[in-house]
């Protein structure tokens, strides 16, 4: 059984803990696999992780391999295949007396968690190594880390798959269709409100999702805030943050990395753009993606885009772009 190390940030939280044995199950990386797992927690809670690592034991997975916990984020990613850094400050917490609500101070302190946390996977990981980003504001995460990590060999990504199962759910329910029969589902930009998740391409049994709905006004206007504040609603709901589905999407974005896309389909994932639908160089974006045969990641091209689409896409570009501004002393 070959074997594979795959590190996971955030080892304690609500998400890892439903991450974690999907990952050693065979399910994700094949029942011919062994996953050597990493959990990384801050030395606060470090120590908690011992049960879960109980858990995952009792769990009795044929391809459940070495496992350990540690604060210590180069030991952690050393010899990486895999790194999902799902670990990061949420909004609202407190921090020397001041709680943290806007996006900029977000961005300022996640920022130094993930400056340390690429430079370490940029010297430590494997030189082939592929980085998920959960964690947010997910985009610009990767953005520092990748800076950081300064590893033109290895891959990052930010996680959109939630969004776009998100989207699959809803247009599905209004076509009245298996959520199965929606393809080439793309979240374009940002993992943020100003997200654009795109029905126009999107497709239900190879017409456009657009088409079978028939219905704009309630695509423009019910379905688009539908997604795009669909965290915040399950937040209102339950008084925490997604924490099962964006474990799924996780599970969703490595799968379709590692196993090539099914033809006439795409999956959704940010990587940094190389220019391509004019977004500009360098930022972490929402493209439509797919893995070739040969297990290259591409973005595809010639997706014809409306007008209604480029002003979405031209929202969360400038959105983007302004958080690479905030963040412009730790990418430099």
């Amino acid at each position: 059984m070959k074997e594979i190390n795959v590190a996971v940030t955030g080892g304690a939280g609500q998400i890892a803990y439903s991450l974690l044995p999907r990952l050693v199950s065979g399910e994700t990386f094949g029942s011919d696999t062994k996953v050597n797992l990493r959990l990384i927690e801050i030395p606060q809670v470090v120590d908690k992780l011992q049960g879960t690592i109980m858990e995952l034991i009792d769990c009795g997975f044929e391809q459940t391999g070495k496992l350990i916990a540690t604060s210590d984020i180069k030991e952690g990613v050393k010899d990486a295949d895999w790194v999902l850094l799902v670990g990061s400050i949420p909004r609202g917490i407190v921090i020397d007396g001041k709680k943290i609500e806007e996006r900029s101070d977000l961005l300022k302190i996640n920022g130094g968690i993930f400056t340390d946390q690429g430079a370490a996977i940029g010297e430590l990981a494997k030189s082939d190594a592929k980085v998920l980003v959960v964690g947010n504001p997910a985009n610009t995460n990767a953005l520092i880390g990748m800076n950081k990590a300064n590893n033109s060999s290895q891959q990052w990504f930010a996680m959109t798959a939630l969004d776009a199962n998100r989207a699959k759910a809803q247009l599905a329910e209004k076509a009245g269709v298996e959520i199965s029969s929606l393809k080439n589902m793309v979240i374009w930009g940002n993992h943020s409100p100003t997200m654009y998740p795109d029905p126009y391409n999107a497709t239900i049994d190879g017409q456009s999702a657009a088409e079978v709905i028939n219905d704009s006004r309630w695509l423009e206007d019910d379905y688009l805030p539908l997604v795009q504040q669909r965290g915040k609603a399950v937040i209102d709901a339950r008084g925490a943050s997604s924490a099962a589905s964006a474990a799924n999407a996780a599970i969703d974005t490595v799968k379709s990395v590692i196993n090539p896309t099914e033809e006439g389909d795409c999956f959704s994932a940010a990587v940094v753009s190389d220019g391509s639908y004019g977004v500009p160089e360098g930022l972490i974006f929402g493209f439509p993606l797919q893995t070739t045969q040969e297990g290259k990641i591409e973005i595809i091209q010639g997706i014809e885009l409306n007008d209604f689409a480029k002003a979405k896409i031209k929202i969360t570009t400038e959105e983007l772009e302004s958080e690479r501004q905030a963040v412009a002393d730790l990418i430099s």
